[in-house]
């Protein structure tokens, strides 16, 4: 009975601290226009005790969820033809991004622990990195490819295959690279970018997840009882409260600052996990 009753606590912690934890997190991604995937992965790897190789996919999963989410109330709230003319590059992104989500996937699978730790540290703080130039970024630039179709599909397709790549190591939906390649690559203002950002990550992460579940990933039922639903209804919470916040602090001074806070996090976790190992 002691037990049970022990286990029975431990599920309503974990359930209680998933969701503690996304809505804040949801709360800062709906202020930049990002999902905070990336945050989440080492709260789910660091506070919460999963294993990286467990995270990764329940982070994707979480992010499935957010992101459907998004897309109803963007649905709902704005109109899709301002991406009209974007829909070349969107359809290439998504070209690219889900070849490499599927084998991703995959070689996550055949990558020892040590070896994937390795990888999503570099990743995470490649992002890090990532958020605070952008913040010091001017919203609007002219594009930088040139305005033939054929550079643009190009371009599309090879930049898609970093993001499949990154999303389905990270369990991320990829706005954080989606976004800046769309703004500065094909000269997508900030808004626009967000939507056809939410249109690419969709299908990149769904095929994440069918490839992920195929290899058992989520036999859990457990974790996603008391991890992905508790995170999934606290980070569209959080992105709904962020997003009536936006203006509220310059989003480019959030972005550095989150940019810092994710590499010391990433380094935190990744060290916690190599001593662990070792």
């Amino acid at each position: 009975m002691d037990k049970n009753n022990s286990s029975a606590l431990e599920r309503s912690r974990l359930l209680q601290l998933s969701f503690l934890y996304s809505v804040p997190i949801g709360v800062l991604g709906g202020l930049i226009g990002l999902g905070g995937a990336e945050f989440r992965l080492p709260v789910l790897a660091g506070v919460l005790g999963y294993s990286v190789r467990q995270a990764v996919p329940l982070n994707l999963a979480v992010s499935l969820v957010t992101i459907a989410a998004s897309l109803a109330i963007r649905g709902s709230t704005l109109s899709f033809s301002s991406v009209i003319p974007l829909l070349p590059a969107v359809f290439s992104l998504i070209c690219g991004a889900v070849i490499t989500a599927f084998f991703g996937a995959a070689m996550a699978g055949k990558l020892s622990n040590e070896q994937l730790e390795r990888i999503i540290l570099v990743l995470l703080v490649f992002i890090g990195v990532a958020l605070i130039v952008e913040g010091f970024l001017p919203q609007k630039i002219p594009a930088l490819l040139p305005p033939s179709l054929v550079w643009r599909i190009g371009a599309g397709i090879l930049f898609g295959l970093a993001i499949g790549l990154v999303s389905s190591l990270l369990g991320v939906a990829g706005g954080e690279i989606i976004i800046p390649t769309l703004v500065f690559a094909f000269g997508a203002d900030i808004k626009t970018a967000g939507t056809a950002s939410l249109l690419v990550s969709l299908p990149t992460v769904l095929v994440g997840v069918v490839k992920y579940a195929s290899r058992g990933a989520f036999a859990n039922r457990a974790a996603l009882r008391n991890t992905v639903a508790p995170m999934g209804v606290g980070s569209v919470i959080g992105a709904v409260i962020g997003g009536m916040l936006v203006g509220v602090v310059p989003a480019s001074v959030l972005k550095i600052t989150l940019g810092v806070i994710l590499n010391v996090s990433a380094f935190r976790v990744f060290h916690k996990a190599k001593s662990h190992n070792s």
